[in-house]
């Protein structure tokens, strides 16, 4: 499930780089690992555990941004004799490396997550490891889970199977390469059939009510001294590559709850509150949203290419909170065991490189197809997993929030004073003039406090930008 995504390109010496710095300090962000750490991965990259399946035959490939190197997925697509599709999805299996209650382990177990600044990174797992040996880059042999996923004709799963294997990708391709190709007709048929697959995918999720969020990547640019904002828009193959994460996702969800023993990945259907704001947000920002029509229907309606559209979907995100992990044995499935937005039972099972319970998962399914019980150190860590992960989390929207406070402070710096076009999105229900305004443009959304009367709900306002320095203090607002 997508994250509000922001990436910043200027200097190190640049004022934002140097609040996020500072951020980074101010939450105890864990960066540098231990040197006990740093040489346990060094042995472990040296002296790995390898399987005895070879399925090197296999050409795989990863996509992925252009300057990622920790490479969690490859994958490799064809179709079946008789009709249908095999997809063959290579998962990095960072077990090979890590020895359960190692050094590396503990430390994972601290970090639970690969944190996200607008800047730069604080990885998982040492980079010895995450963006090396164990990293499924182009060229290298290396140990993986390697999914086998039959699909029919539709697109839905008849036969799965997962098994440890040494696999080699051939090519790390990005986006819009592999958009381009597609696009042309130039793209060979395991790369070609992304797009089908995808698409058969997509299809099967509206049908089940599930709902993917094609959330712009915002990339702050810093140019003569000031900073501007620009809109990635996702690319259609961004939505077929996470279809085949979304599928490996539930067939592994399956095989644990088959099972009895697991970890899944649950969110509760979005209290009314939450979608009514949503409502009022749609109403501001000038989106038709009929009462007859569900919050499905209209985010698949949205352009994210339009300004208004993206900001609206960064407010949808709003609907995945309360997402978390539960784990379960000896057959006692929780209740309920599905994830809203995707509609189904689903884990996070794809990256283990930067996040901690895929480890888990994975071993989890290997298990279950192997009609074993799972490793005591997986049974053992399951009652402390999702506590784990959830402080992970916790961490992480702390780390986007203060993330995006900064950068928008930084997008008005030296604004103060100035008036913007914007409206009202949320107002509270118990201090009516505080609420949220989101401006035309840029695309912030910040506090505005309107001094005792009462804010427009859903209407235009203009404001005056009172308060905005990064690192120091928050975006405010008052009316104009």
């Amino acid at each position: 499930m997508p994250r509000r995504q922001m990436r910043v390109i200027c200097s190190a010496e640049a004022p934002l780089r140097a609040a996020l710095r500072e951020l980074r300090t101010t939450l105890h962000v864990p960066q540098d690992f231990p040197d006990a750490v740093l040489a346990e991965a060094e042995q472990a990259a040296r002296e790995p555990r390898l399987p005895d399946r070879d399925a090197t035959d296999i050409p795989f490939f990863t996509i992925d941004p252009p300057t990622s190197t920790d490479l969690d997925q490859a994958m490799h697509l064809e179709r079946r004799a008789g009709g249908g599709y095999r997809v063959h999805y290579a998962i990095a299996d960072v077990a090979a490396f890590v020895r359960p209650g190692g050094r590396v382990d503990t430390e994972a177990h601290r970090r639970a997550l690969t944190l996200y600044f607008p800047d730069e990174k604080v990885p998982l797992h040492p980079t010895v490891l995450s963006e090396g040996v164990a990293s499924l880059l182009p060229g290298r042999t290396a140990p993986a889970l390697l999914w086998t996923i039959d699909l029919d004709a539709d697109g839905a799963t008849v036969r799965s199977d997962v098994r440890r294997a040494l696999v080699r990708s051939r090519a790390k391709l990005d986006y819009a390469g592999v958009q381009r190709q597609i696009d042309a007709g130039t793209a060979e048929e395991p790369l070609a059939l992304l797009k089908d697959i995808g698409l058969l995918r997509e299809r099967l999720e509206v049908e089940r009510g599930g709902i993917s969020l094609d959330v712009p990547e915002q990339e702050i640019v810093q140019r003569d001294g000031s900073y501007s904002l620009q809109y990635r828009v996702p690319l259609p193959a961004d939505g077929w590559n996470a279809q085949v994460s979304l599928l490996t996702g539930m067939v592994a969800a399956d095989l644990m709850t088959s099972a009895g023993t697991g970890v899944l990945r649950t969110l509760p259907t979005a209290p009314d509150g939450a979608v009514a704001r949503l409502r009022r947000t749609a109403k501001a920002l000038r989106i038709d949203w009929p009462h007859h029509v569900s919050y499905a229907e209209v985010v698949r309606s949205l352009d994210p290419s339009n300004h208004r559209h993206a900001a609206f979907l960064q407010e949808c995100t709003t609907l995945l909170r309360g997402a978390g992990y539960t784990a379960f044995t000896g057959g006692h499935i929780p209740e309920p065991a599905i994830h809203a937005a995707v509609a189904a039972a689903y884990t996070h099972c794809t990256a283990p490189l930067r996040r901690l319970v895929d480890r888990y998962t994975g071993e989890l399914c290997l298990a279950a197809v192997a009609g074993q019980e799972p490793p005591e150190w997986v049974r053992e860590a399951l009652d402390v997993l999702p506590k784990e992960m959830a402080e992970g989390a916790r961490r992480a929207n702390t780390v986007e929030r203060e993330s995006v406070d900064i950068v928008e402070a930084a997008l008005l710096s030296g604004r103060v004073g100035d008036v913007f076009d914007a409206f009202v999105v949320d107002v509270r229900e118990e201090e009516p003039d505080i609420g949220t305004v989101q401006l035309l443009d840029p695309a912030v959304v910040a506090r505005v406090e309107g001094g005792g009367a009462e804010l427009p709900l859903g209407e235009e306002l203009r404001v005056r930008l009172i308060q905005s320095a990064p690192g120091s203090a928050k975006v405010r607002f008052a009316p104009a």
